[in-house]
């Protein structure tokens, strides 16, 4: 293949003429979607040869939480372990690969949204722009929260283990956790975001959230309760309250979203 062609395959665009309210051949969307992927993968590369090289950086910052924990526990009750020949590899792949997830998730997020933009009219692309540059800083609050909430989760999981045991925790088990809280604290942050999104896209309406806020508002303790990976009250909060705070923001901009519309609608009839 040649190197023109090579490129061409991270350009994308359409090849076909596209409709006023921006539809285009499947052809075209299937083009479009292989270009993005492309993209996000060429940079998750990119970002993983970088976190390589500052591994042992990494690895400092994600073994804080339990030795934090492990400080504040009884001497001797839990111990950090691997086991393989290629644990340590594959830790280290693993904790690049975490690493490059979570630096590029603004990008990614924003190729995702970017596939769905031409399907928008645009005033509709302009504000689902500002949207979208939000999304990337809300996901890596949320992995900061989660972060600082990870230290009380372990103290409070490993301090179920009996008197004289032992708990050996492997280290390639613990990287999964580590990464699964981490990323669940940052997707959640970016829910309500989505239903913007959704609603600028017509699929949802400022009344139908009202309508159903008090099940949103269960719902969401009852997520935070069952992803947080502790059982204490204050990491469940810490996660489900600052979703609901954005869930009411959503909810009101969607509702003067859906007043713009009708105004517009109106004045096109008159």
């Amino acid at each position: 293949m040649r190197l023109g062609g090579l490129v061409g395959l991270f350009r994308g665009g359409p090849r076909h003429d596209v409709g006023p309210d921006g539809r285009m051949a499947l052809s075209d969307h299937f083009r479009e979607f292989r270009a993005r992927l492309l993209r996000c993968l060429l940079v998750f590369v990119v970002a993983f040869a970088i976190a390589l090289y500052f591994r042992h950086y990494l690895l400092d910052g994600v073994f804080g939480p339990y030795e934090d924990a492990q400080e504040k526990l009884p001497n001797g009750i839990t111990e950090a372990t691997t086991s393989g020949a290629a644990a340590g590899l594959m830790l280290w792949l693993k904790l690049a690969g975490f690493a490059a997830i979570v630096v590029t998730a603004p990008y990614w997020l924003y190729q995702i949204w970017a596939f769905v933009l031409p399907g928008l009219y645009s005033q509709e692309r302009k504000m689902t722009r500002i949207f979208v540059a939000v999304a990337g800083p809300l996901f890596l609050v949320g992995v900061a929260l989660g972060y600082f909430t990870l230290p009380v989760a372990l103290e409070v999981l490993i301090g179920f283990n009996p008197d004289g045991v032992t708990n050996l925790i492997d280290f390639n088990d613990y990287l999964q956790f580590f990464t699964r809280t981490l990323l669940v604290f940052g997707l959640s942050f970016n829910i309500p975001v989505f239903v913007v999104l959704l609603n600028f896209a017509g699929v949802v309406k400022g009344r139908q959230l009202a309508a159903y806020r008090p099940w949103i508002v269960i719902g969401t303790f009852i997520f935070a309760a069952a992803a947080t990976p502790s059982t204490d009250p204050f990491s469940m909060c810490l996660m489900a309250v600052p979703m609901m705070v954005l869930f009411f923001a959503s909810e009101v901009i969607a509702r003067l979203n859906d007043r713009r519309r009708a105004r517009t609608a109106a004045a096109k009839r008159l």
